[in-house]
């Protein structure tokens, strides 16, 4: 059993504790097979998968791995079994990608995948059912109001100040890279934001605002295996870590080391681990969190399991710290692809 209680597979049933002890050689490098990089997909967040999986594809190659891309949303998933294909990392961001389909998919076909599993993904993708899971584990998550799609009035807008507070944090409870996200700053602006929230998606998430350091920490591996990788802290100009200075300019600050105490970037890992283990994720993942000003108290606001990639990403920076290169953190993680299932299941004729 794991420390939140969930039950672990055995050492023999998994691949997550590869990560970090892959040695690169001719050999090793061979026996991945023929590698697909999925990337692009119909998700808001295509653009970013596209840049993301050209690093991934790039640092594979570099290392002698037989590595092509796919993009799901110009091709057909079966198409990567009648090609040949052994496994697949999955650059793939937002639906359609980082929420159990595509993941569900792989694991009928048989192909191990980077990442996490079928409902693992899928939990993590909404904001949400994460938040539910937490909060029953007892982990620190900012508190929240969900506004289904009958549940947009202009009165029930107006009762969520009431509740949270101001200002307070308007979001599609299943998009990621910040998109469609408001800091509501007063009563008025509730309207435009619940709006906008909902052109991605049919219920909103209302969340407290929490004042203090933007933070986050990737998680390599599974289970007991889990390794924390040092904390970045974020510094946008005025608090803006929007869509566009995510990833198109350079005002964003990256701080790694974090600058936090060492019992206070420790206390941020085992919360980390601790979120990572509770929502059953495996291979990699990043969560990004808020450390409150006042008294120094962390929160958890979403977990990422597919992160980006790309030159302004927050992975390969964390890794990087932990003397892992963008490389050889590729290398390592399609070495540690995996299914859920196993995969004599699949054969035809299994028997039960």
């Amino acid at each position: 059993m794991s420390d939140t209680g969930h039950p672990e597979r055995s050492a023999g049933s998994r691949r997550g504790d590869e990560i970090l002890r892959f040695a690169q050689d001719d050999k090793d490098v061979a026996a991945l097979g023929r590698v697909a990089v999925l990337m692009g997909g119909s998700s808001a967040e295509r653009q970013i998968s596209i840049m993301s999986g050209t690093g991934v594809l790039l640092a594979l190659r570099n290392q002698g791995v037989d590595a092509h891309p796919f993009d799901p949303a110009e091709r057909e998933l079966g198409e990567l079994k009648r090609e040949g294909f052994a496994r697949c990392f999955v650059a793939l961001h937002g639906r359609h990608g980082e929420d159990g389909s595509v993941q569900g998919a792989l694991e009928l076909l048989g192909l191990p995948y980077t990442g996490s599993g079928v409902l693992a993904s899928a939990i993590a993708m909404d904001k949400v059912m994460t938040k539910r899971v937490w909060i029953a584990e007892g982990l620190p998550t900012p508190r929240f109001v969900r506004l289904a799609e009958g549940e947009q009035s202009r009165e029930q807008l107006r009762a969520v100040p009431d509740l949270l507070g101001l200002p307070l944090v308007v979001k599609p409870p299943r998009e990621g890279s910040s998109i469609g996200i408001t800091k509501v700053a007063g009563y008025s602006e509730m309207q435009g934001a619940v709006e906008l929230a909902a052109r991605y998606d049919a219920d909103v998430l209302c969340e407290e605002f929490i004042d203090g350091d933007e933070l986050t920490c990737p998680v390599l591996g599974e289970g007991a295996a889990a390794r924390a990788l040092p904390v970045v802290r974020i510094v946008a100009p005025e608090g803006e870590y929007d869509y566009h200075n995510k990833y198109f300019t350079d005002v964003v600050r990256y701080e790694c080391p974090c600058g936090l105490s060492a019992e206070e970037e420790a206390e941020i890992q085992r919360l980390v681990l601790a979120a990572y283990r509770t929502l059953g994720c495996r291979g990699w993942g990043r969560a990004d969190l808020m450390l409150r000003r006042a008294d120094r108290k962390p929160f958890l606001l979403e977990m990422n399991t597919s992160p980006g990639m790309t030159t302004h990403s927050l992975v390969p920076i964390s890794a990087r710290a932990a003397g892992i290169s963008y490389e050889q953190l590729c290398l390592e993680l399609i070495a540690a692809a995996t299914l859920d299932s196993d995969p004599a299941w699949l054969a035809p004729g299994a028997k039960a």
